[in-house]
C-alpha cells in the first residue's frame, strides 16, 4: 500500500482513537517523539497517551509530501462538538514492510495572533 495512504488512514484512527487500529501501523519497536513536551514514547505508551486522551476528536490531513522514506504530514485535529483546536506537523519514517519506525511529532495550538502583534496592526489572517 502507498505510504500516503497509509498515514490518511493512520489519521484517520488516531482521531477516532481506536487502540486496536493504531497498532498495526507500527514496527514494534517503533518510537514516538514529542519534541514540544520532550517525550518519547514506545508504541504501547504512545497508543495509550492518544487514546485515553479526554473527549471526542475529529481530524484531517491538510497537507502530505513524500521524500525517500519519510512522510511528512501537516495535520488538524479538534474537539468534537468543536472546541480546542490543534496542529500537528508529523516526520513519519518507515521500514521496508511499510510499519512506522519512527515518528516525530510538533503540536501546536491554533488560536489567535498574540496581542502584541494584533496592537502592531501587522500580518493578516489566512483565512
Amino acid at each position: 500500500m502507498d505510504k500516503k495512504v497509509i498515514v490518511k488512514n493512520f489519521w484517520k484512527d488516531v482521531a477516532s482513537q481506536s487502540a486496536s487500529s493504531l497498532l498495526k501501523y507500527f514496527q514494534e519497536n517503533a518510537i514516538v517523539n514529542w519534541n514540544n513536551t520532550n517525550e518519547k514514547f514506545t508504541v504501547a505508551e504512545y497508543i495509550r497517551a492518544n487514546c485515553e486522551y479526554p473527549n471526542k476528536w475529529n481530524g484531517e490531513v491538510e497537507r502530505i509530501e513524500e521524500i525517500g522514506n519519510t512522510v511528512i504530514t501537516v495535520a488538524r485535529v479538534w474537539q468534537v462538538p468543536e472546541g480546542v483546536s490543534v496542529h500537528a506537523v508529523s516526520f513519519f519514517q518507515f521500514n521496508s514492510s511499510n510499519k512506522i519506525t519512527l515518528l516525530n511529532e510538533y503540536w501546536g495550538d491554533d488560536g489567535i495572533p498574540p496581542q502584541w502583534r494584533i496592537a502592531k496592526n501587522i500580518g493578516k489572517y489566512i483565512k
